[in-house]
């Protein structure tokens, strides 16, 4: 044995194990206590196996420890090494390839290698993109995606004490988004054009005007913004007209998409023109607020309402009222669950006390249909990987019958088809979002936040997938979360006696619990991107921040007191100043004020001058006592309602931009972008 080495011998004998540890005390050659030396580095292991017959624990020895050279009552030796500079391994990938990660424990009569992740033995799962381990024991990943990146560790079998541990990283080209694709502007005004881009490493961003690179042109006139991800002209001139391209670059690709600007007199209409204002701006770029007195639809830029679709007005293809009025009530109110965007095009949402849903078509700005569903339903969902609304029906106000129904070919607007799923005592459902990274979703969850359990469906067969236990940590879950960096499913838990305890993480690799995640609780949402997740509860005094790392690993960033009563709802805006990052608005419980906090910087404060949040309890169907809904990707308004108004925020000022009275019981808004 070489000296200043570990070394580990082990002698089984029947049932029994005997053992003896320490290591050489190199130029000496003498033995030296474990504990002296506890901080040496641990290259090599030897572990000596007495072979003896029917032992089945033993059938990994090779040939060559055989009855010739290792017979009955003889041993054998197995010596593991593993060289320091080997015990931690990054590889970096890129996604969509395929990957091997080959283990650095060797020796003679080496065990089978054991790969884990979070924990868990990747082995013998029977895993979709991880399912051959070789003749070497390498870990074969295929089609490498972000929910890939994480710790991997390997060790031989039945020596977990010597690992090496692999960290995969996983490279993704640039995807972008360019806003506004056209705009003309007169003369004299400002005019700002703002490229989105997302990627791993985040990339870097460049403007061309005309096939020029405007980084030489910088002035006081022209500047670029948060690290370039804005490009600001401060008095606009003929010559600013031009097609304007974003690139953006990283080390593994390139994505690139123009915006044009041009500049023209007032009393001059190009096509561009009637593009921009017309199309762009009479039905897209809209809050739609359903309230107590029907369908209020909002623009953001002017602060007023430009249409109101009142409840006796006609759905156009059954030709009911909106909000029918019932024997007896001298006023028509509306009662709205919740409101889902399908593409720009249509807004469905649901009428509990009624048992449908409405379509909105936003181009005409009219309801064009009512789908009929089971009684009270109270949740809506787009899953946009497959078109379709899922909708969650209480059957009764005890919540005794839920059901789920899934209305097929939504973005059609008419001609659905209503299925009935198999599940049944379901009380919520999770469908992870997609992104400009994930645009395509294949596994949904649903569950009883009475059980302790959630239960995985295969979103285009509406079939089962599997079931993944919670008993073993006592979490009945109450609502879910999803980050595609690194897989993480995020589980909002209770205890039996209703009280709270520390979210559970989920592994969306293996399906499998990895454990609490630290002493967060509340309802985790996750920024548009998956970088961030911020978790708060109606009852909870703190506003968690956490970040998830390009090694797939989840790192806390800030923990907010946010005062008495809590949180009711989140928001996420990205940030005017710094490119890349978001800023978060949560709406509070109790209290009229609306916190805000920047995650690049951690600089937080409160928006005051808003008017009490809505009396009573959190919304009859299940949704937030007061809502903040933001303006999609590039939007800069925030709208959050009041008892008997709306505050809009400007989220680039970062101040009250106005409120719109006579407006009650507006809880239930949706963001219409660009048609």
């Amino acid at each position: 044995m070489k000296p200043g080495h570990v070394w580990l011998r082990l002698a089984l004998l029947g049932a029994s194990l005997r053992a003896a540890l320490g290591w050489t005390d190199p130029g000496t050659g003498r033995g030296l206590s474990r504990g002296s030396e506890e901080s040496q580095a641990k290259e090599l292991r030897s572990f000596e196996v007495t072979r003896r017959e029917g032992l089945s624990s033993y059938d990994w020895l090779p040939s060559s420890c055989g009855k010739k050279l290792c017979g009955r009552g003889s041993r054998c030796v197995v010596q593991l090494s593993l060289a320091p500079e080997e015990r931690v391994s990054v590889a970096t990938v890129t996604v969509g390839l395929s990957t091997v990660l080959t283990c650095a424990v060797r020796g003679d009569l080496r065990p089978p290698i054991v790969w884990k992740r979070h924990g868990l033995a990747l082995n013998f799962l029977d895993l979709e993109d991880i399912n051959d381990f070789g003749e070497d024991n390498s870990l074969y990943i295929t089609k490498v995606t972000t929910v890939h990146m994480g710790n991997y560790t390997c060790h031989a079998a039945g020596h977990e004490e010597l690992f090496q541990t692999h960290v995969l990283q996983v490279n993704v080209p640039p995807v972008i988004r360019v806003y506004p694709e056209t705009q003309a502007q007169e003369p004299g005004v400002a005019a700002s054009l703002r490229c989105h881009a997302e990627g791993i490493p985040m990339p870097r961003i460049t403007w061309l005007k005309n096939g020029m690179d405007v980084s030489a042109q910088m002035s006081k006139q022209l500047s670029l913004l948060a690290n370039g991800s804005e490009l600001h002209i401060g008095s606009v001139r003929y010559e600013d007209t031009g097609a304007y391209t974003c690139i953006a670059k990283n080390e593994v690709g390139v994505d690139e998409d123009i915006s044009s600007l041009f500049i023209e007199d007032s009393a001059r209409k190009t096509l561009a023109n009637i593009l921009w204002r017309e199309e762009g701006l009479s039905v897209g770029n809209m809050f739609y607020v359903f309230s107590d007195d029907g369908i209020i639809i909002l623009h953001p830029v002017d602060c007023e309402i430009q249409r109101h679709l009142k409840p006796s007005e006609k759905i156009f293809m059954s030709y009911e009222e909106i909000c029918p009025q019932t024997e007896g009530d001298t006023t028509q109110p509306c009662q709205w669950a919740s409101a889902v965007n399908v593409r720009h095009r249509y807004i469905y949402v649901a009428q509990p006390t009624l048992n449908r849903v409405l379509v909105v078509d936003v181009q005409a700005q009219k309801v064009l249909q009512s789908i009929g569903v089971d009684p009270l339903p109270a949740k809506l969902s787009y899953d946009k990987s497959h078109d379709q609304v899922w909708v969650l029906s209480w059957g009764d106000v005890h919540k005794s019958q839920p059901s789920l129904q899934v209305i097929t070919e939504a973005s059609s607007g008419q001609g659905q088809h209503l299925i009935r799923t198999p599940f049944a005592g379901v009380d919520d459902f999770f469908i992870p979002p997609t992104n400009l990274i994930i645009n395509h979703i294949r596994f949904g969850f649903v569950f009883n936040t009475s059980e302790p359990a959630v239960h995985k469906v295969d979103l285009e067969t509406l079939l089962l997938v599997k079931t993944i236990g919670l008993q073993r940590h006592g979490c009945l879950p109450q609502a879910m979360a999803h980050s595609h960096l690194g897989g993480y499913f995020f589980v909002q838990c209770l205890r039996a006696g209703a009280a709270a305890a520390p979210q559970l993480l989920i592994d969306g690799v293996t399906d499998a619990t990895v454990g609490p995640n630290g002493d967060v609780t509340g309802t985790p949402h996750a920024s548009p991107d998956g970088r961030f997740v911020v978790s708060a509860a109606a009852a909870g005094p703190r506003l968690h921040v956490q970040e998830v790392t390009l090694r797939g690993e989840l790192r806390t960033l800030h923990a907010l007191d946010v005062g008495r009563g809590g949180v009711s709802d989140v928001a996420f805006q990205r940030s005017f100043a710094h490119g890349g990052q978001y800023r978060v608005y949560a709406a509070l419980q109790a209290q009229p004020d609306l916190l805000f906090l920047e995650l690049a910087t951690g600089r937080a404060g409160r928006l005051q001058g808003l008017k009490e949040p809505p009396a009573g309890p959190a919304g009859r169907w299940g949704g937030p006592r007061r809502a903040v809904r933001d303006s999609g990707l590039f939007g800069q308004y925030l709208l959050t309602p009041a008892r008997e108004s709306l505050f809009l925020i400007d989220g680039r000022q970062n101040a009250l931009r106005c409120e719109v009275a006579g407006v009650r019981r507006g809880a239930t808004v949706v963001w219409v972008g660009e048609v």
